[in-house]
């Protein structure tokens, strides 16, 4: 008989596909809509280039010209995108220029330059120079064309008067010694565009021998000479190594001598090397001291501490009116006039008056203050900053943020956390996190200006931009799961919970990224697995489709899909993202760079993947059901052979037919239907399968056993696109065996 199939909106991944009967478990580049599955729709790219860098924010906001700007900010520039065109916006140390003379090196056959500055420089590697003035450079091929206008990251930084930048081209002059003048302006700098863990000489331990190192003695004496074990020059004996470390490059030390080894035979340390991480080779007698020092940090050796993080180069972005205010994380903050004369043209300049660092900012709005987190007790002096500190302009004032009895500006600093992790402007109030909570700001007037109150705990933030706001609710992702507020702290059901906390980068959480789609009713956290340093996953909840009793949640582990940052359609009319391609170093606008590329996307147009000047790319597409089984029916004591889909598998199912039902079809789809008789099996395809079906397909024929199957619907062809309807399969009771 025909059988329709019904499942359940949403994944379910917290069980097996057994246990997901009349349920989703997976998919990739799919949506629920109406408690439909369909493919999501297309994205083309915006403009014709690449963009330096990773982008870490992005702000949609209009003049009073109805002018529609895009604020994107990469770890490494700030841009405006306006009329298909980027712009450069980004502030400078130095907005007149400085001038050096005599200040280039090169060399013949290389295409690194060595600038020399005449004092002390503050570049870093991976900042930001532009030149300009270009005069000359003797015995060199470079000229004017090769400097003025142009910007190059810095590739290294020599000392503390020079750096080196990287040409397209080598020199082919006999090399350039002191010759040569140009006009330089330097970036601000912004931050890596990874978020990793923090090495390096100074960070954790250092000097000193961790907890529990294990200790023995040499058996034989080591001489300071070449060889200088005592014996075959490539081992070393104790009296037993019982518990040393076998695999790997370990580590000893004997006296002050550090000496590494790769492997154990016996008593032996095989593999040694001699005065290892700096240290100075030395004799040492019969029966000295060993110890184990592979996690032990020697004098003046960096330090491998993966507790201590570095934050990528994030930005916060938002608007007064017409005027672009840009936070760097941890940073300073600057203003861009999108109403000026020729606006594209000019650069963001700092406040003047505004703290000098900060973890986060936004306007509060209606009242119009600007505000900070995370900032300075003292402003301009960034020595002081408090990460659980707030400070507000004066009301319409944003170079104004002494408190006085004739303004509204003020400060505040939270209780409850170490630090404050974000904020998001709701409906009602402002959303501050800290590592460990939740706190509402409100404008309540003079004389205190905002009100703050603590209104959930265990329930901080785990990135910057992992919130939104919706409708007066705020949701957000925490370090332990999902969460609500709507007037009460809400911790909420996810039944794909499990498969995004368990392969979460904790390292790298402030990448996560929370963007909304209102054209969909859909919230999307893009974050990074366990094993990436960017963000390659996203997992999305329903929030107009979800219930109490039924939450709507879907995951996408597409390569395609995630965003590095995300900005809905009240604009622009459809939602904007952004990707990043750490593998790609050409942009349009920066030489020399090595911190990969973005690239600017509209979102919901078309079925495909369009990127300027290329072959649209398909985006396929699939969902996977959990298995669904029969019994036989049994009325008044007999069977029959009518199958039951609430069944528990006891008995074998035939299918013979597929009749498919797809609310919008364009192109083909295929379907799969996956075997198996018991859990633990692993599930083959159908005889026949997979089948392709067509828009004009009124069936398909297959010969299908087992105790369960499970339904996989999907596309790989451009210019295809899928809404499923109700498909029924023709069924048969086939026995027990």
């Amino acid at each position: 008989m025909l059988q329709k199939l019904g499942f359940l909106p949403g994944f379910n991944k917290q069980v097996t596909s057994t246990g997901a009967e009349s349920q989703w478990t997976d998919g990739e580049n799919v949506r629920f809509r109406y408690g439909t599955p369909e493919k999501i729709g297309g994205w083309n790219q915006l403009g014709q280039d690449k963009l330096t860098g990773a982008a870490r924010g992005l702000h949609h906001f209009v003049n009073k010209q109805s002018t529609k700007f895009s604020a994107i900010g990469t770890n490494r520039i700030l841009y405006i995108y306006s009329g298909g065109v980027y712009y450069d916006i980004h502030p400078l140390v130095n907005p007149s220029g400085t001038t050096l003379s005599n200040c280039f090196t090169t060399t013949n056959g290389s295409n690194i330059v060595t600038i020399t500055f005449p004092s002390s420089h503050s570049f870093v590697a991976g900042d930001i120079i532009l030149f300009s003035d270009f005069s000359s450079a003797t015995n060199s091929n470079y000229s004017a064309s090769d400097f003025d206008d142009v910007k190059y990251m810095v590739t290294s930084v020599p000392s503390s008067d020079t750096i080196t930048i990287t040409m397209d081209n080598n020199e082919t002059g006999s090399g350039a010694t002191t010759s040569g003048s140009v006009k330089y302006y330097q970036y601000y700098h912004v931050g890596p565009p990874e978020q990793l863990g923090a090495f390096g000489w100074g960070i954790a331990l250092w000097g000193g021998n961790l907890l529990g190192s294990l200790t023995n003695t040499l058996n034989g004496a080591l001489l300071n000479d070449a060889n200088g074990t005592g014996g075959s020059g490539t081992s070393i004996t104790l009296t037993s190594t019982t518990g040393f470390p076998s695999t790997g490059t370990n580590y000893i030390q004997v006296g002050t001598e550090e000496i590494s080894y790769t492997g154990v035979s016996g008593n032996d340390l095989t593999g040694i090397t001699r005065a290892a991480r700096g240290s100075t080779r030395a004799a040492h007698s019969n029966g000295a001291t060993v110890t184990n020092s592979s996690s032990w940090t020697g004098w003046g050796s960096a330090a491998a501490n993966t507790d201590q993080v570095i934050d990528p180069g994030l930005w916060a972005l938002d608007n007064l009116g017409s005027t672009l205010i840009a936070l760097i994380h941890n940073g300073e903050c600057f203003q861009w006039d999108g109403d000026a004369t020729n606006a594209t043209a000019t650069r963001a300049t700092i406040i003047s008056g505004a703290p000098t660092a900060s973890r986060d900012m936004l306007v509060s709005t209606p009242d119009r203050h600007l505000v900070f987190f995370g900032t300075e007790t003292t402003i301009g002096d960034k020595t002081t900053q408090d990460d659980m500190f707030i400070r507000f302009s004066s009301q319409e004032n944003i170079n104004d943020y002494t408190p006085t009895a004739e303004n509204s500006a003020g400060t505040q600093r939270l209780a409850a956390g170490s630090r404050i992790i974000g904020a998001k402007l709701g409906r009602n109030a402002i959303y501050v996190w800290s590592d460990t909570s939740l706190f509402t700001m409100r404008f309540v007037g003079t004389p205190f200006t905002f009100a703050f109150e603590q209104v959930g705990t265990n329930c901080g933030l785990i990135g910057q931009n992992a919130a939104v706001e919706v409708d007066g609710a705020a949701y957000w992702m925490s370090d332990n799961g999902f969460f609500r507020y709507t007037g009460k702290l809400e911790s909420m059901d996810c039944l794909v919970e499990d498969y995004v906390y368990d392969d979460l980068n904790t390292t790298s959480n402030q990448l996560v990224y929370c963007g909304i789609n209102n054209l969909f009713g859909e919230i999307t956290w893009f974050y990074p697995t366990a094993t990436s340093n960017n963000v390659n996953r996203a997992v999305t909840y329903s929030y107009l489709d979800s219930t109490a009793k039924r939450p709507i949640w879907f995951t996408n582990a597409s390569s395609l899909f995630p965003r590095t940052t995300w900005e809905d359609s009240s604009v622009f009319g459809l939602p904007h993202g952004t990707k990043y391609n750490a593998d790609v170093d050409t942009s349009f606008d920066v030489k020399g760079n090595t911190d990969g590329t973005t690239i600017y996307f509209e979102h919901e147009t078309g079925v495909n993947q369009q990127e300027a000047a290329t072959a649209a790319v398909a985006i396929p597409a699939n969902i996977t059901s959990g298995d669904y089984d029969i019994t036989q029916k049994v009325v008044r004591g007999a069977a029959t052979n009518l199958g039951d889909l609430r069944g528990d598998g006891e008995n074998i199912m035939r299918v013979s037919r597929i009749i498919p039902d797809f609310i919008s079809q364009q192109g083909s789809a295929i379907i799969q239907l996956d075997l198996r008789n018991y859990s633990n099996n692993t599930a083959s395809s159908s005889s026949l399968g997979p089948f392709t079906v067509t828009t004009t397909t009124d069936k398909v024929d297959t010969r299908a056993r087992a105790r369960a199957i499970a339904l996989t619907i999907s596309n790989t062809a451009v210019d295809t696109s899928w809404k499923l309807g109700t498909f029924r399969l023709d069924i048969h009771a086939g026995g027990r065996r």
